[in-house]
């Protein structure tokens, strides 16, 4: 690993920033609050996001790997540089045609649970500062406000896409920033838990010293490798 070059610690950050993204926390909490759940549904929610982490993990690192064997095999200088060199490097091995429909449906089909993702996190956690409501339970007029800014972020988001020219240089950069931020949405979630959970579900012992060291080095690791890169 070639921490000594400036751009790979670069990418380093944004792998950070992508894996342990600040927002899923947002995301996670108020998605929780949404459905309802009780403590007795703790156990049931806890296999749901463990299974839901290693699946994700498991197709991210099959694509990695598919990418890297391709690339390496038919195309090794090429540039990856936009999503239409991904594409081309990639759809040569099923078909002009077959090839291009699979990587757009997978990048289509990323887009828009990040779409639904983001902008939920956004809207729940506006409402819980705000105060206004905030469910899909409820119907768009009976909550104007969270429909509202879920439909801006999306609307947002759409634009920012389409005004931006470099698609990968942007993902890559919001990445990185996801991973500069880490250190503060990590150390209010582990300090929430130890703090304001109930007495016999906050976090102690050995599982609380395993979670802040597993912390404190992820993001040590992202901002270093960020921050170090960005004044290079």
């Amino acid at each position: 690993m070639p921490l000594g070059n400036p751009r790979y610690r670069y990418l380093v950050a944004a792998n950070v920033g992508a894996v342990v993204m600040p927002w899923m926390v947002f995301y996670q909490q108020s998605a929780i609050a949404d459905k309802g759940l009780r403590p007795e549904h703790l156990t049931a929610a806890r296999w749901d996001t463990a299974i839901g982490a290693v699946a994700t993990q498991l197709v991210m690192a099959a694509v990695l790997v598919a990418m890297a064997a391709t690339n390496a095999g038919k195309a090794p200088h090429a540039t990856l540089s936009t999503v239409g060199e991904m594409s081309a490097a990639l759809t040569p091995f099923l078909g002009r045609i077959t090839g291009k429909l699979v990587f757009s449906l997978g990048v289509l089909g990323a887009g828009m649970v990040a779409a639904i993702v983001v902008s939920l996190a956004l809207a729940w956690g506006l409402g819980e500062v705000s105060g206004y409501r905030r469910s899909l339970a409820y119907r768009p007029m009976q909550a104007p406000w969270f429909y509202g800014c879920y439909a801006l972020c999306v609307a947002g988001g759409a634009a920012i896409v389409g005004w931006v020219p470099d698609l990968v240089t942007l993902n890559v950069r919001v990445q990185v920033m996801n991973a500069l931020l880490l250190p503060v949405v990590l150390g209010f979630l582990i300090t929430l838990a130890v703090r304001t959970l109930p007495p016999a579900m906050r976090l102690r012992g050995w599982y609380l010293w395993l979670v802040a060291v597993v912390g404190a080095l992820t993001c040590a690791l992202g901002v270093w490798c960020g921050v170090s890169s960005l004044f290079t």
